[in-house]
């Protein structure tokens, strides 16, 4: 299920041109177009049925509805036709107590923190991930400085210049980086996690433990945090 979110995300702006009921629709619909997906993965399908039925508003609000299914579905079509306005939502239900919710929350997140800004500015921001991945990095900085400078309230950007300047080894400039990312966005859990390795490049294993828990907080799925906090705590008791 989780594969699907980087091979057909959808934009927030095909979603909002389009009509829906002045009545909030019963969260029926939203369940059986859930599973569906999950029988048939056509994720085109999916999207076009919960647009016809469901404001981005109904959505929201069906994020924190009692039954898991529910939640489930809503977040998954927020996670393909919202954008970084619904960062907030899907940031809550990173702690949902449901572990399908959780799932879900964590892989469209990722998909919204690149959706922000203007169209142009996105696919920028898809630009300089890419070069981060393919190691890249004098590129993928100098079009992050653009972008930072051109849009300073996109969090991504700030987070995506951090990872190129820590491949780069200038581990100071891209903690600072990270700081500058989490004031934007609090929910950004990677960039704690950037935090907590340029505070090891530091040498100062107390802050990033310190950094290691509060992503583990936001998000409590990181298993592999999970551990790096128990190997850096025994570390730590044992100096």
């Amino acid at each position: 299920m989780c594969g699907v979110f980087g091979t057909a995300i959808i934009p927030a702006c095909k979603a909002q041109g389009t009509p829906v009921s002045q009545a909030p629709p019963q969260p029926t619909s939203l369940v059986q177009f859930y599973h569906r997906f999950l029988d048939d993965e056509n994720v085109a399908d999916f999207i076009a049925s919960v647009s016809e039925r469901y404001a981005l508003t109904t959505l929201q609000k069906l994020c924190a509805w009692p039954d898991r299914p529910t939640r489930r579905g809503a977040l998954l079509a927020l996670s393909f036709l919202g954008d970084i306005r619904h960062n907030e939502v899907l940031g809550r239900a990173l702690s949902d107590d449901d572990r399908g919710v959780r799932m879900i929350a964590e892989s469209g997140i990722e998909e919204l923190w690149m959706r922000d800004g203007t169209p142009p500015q996105r696919q920028l921001l898809k630009r300089i991930r890419r070069l981060n991945a393919a190691g890249e990095t004098d590129l993928s900085a100098r079009l992050a400085n653009r972008l930072v400078d051109a849009a300073p309230r996109i969090a991504e950007a700030w987070n995506q210049r951090a990872i190129a300047l820590y491949l780069r080894g200038n581990y100071v400039a891209a903690a600072k980086d990270c700081r500058q990312t989490l004031r934007i966005n609090p929910f950004h859990y990677r960039a704690m996690i950037g935090c907590a390795h340029c505070q090891l490049e530091f040498s100062d294993p107390i802050g990033a433990l310190r950094s290691f828990r509060a992503a583990l907080e936001v998000n409590p799925n990181l298993e592999a945090i999970r551990s790096q906090i128990r190997y850096l705590a025994q570390a730590l008791e044992e100096l």
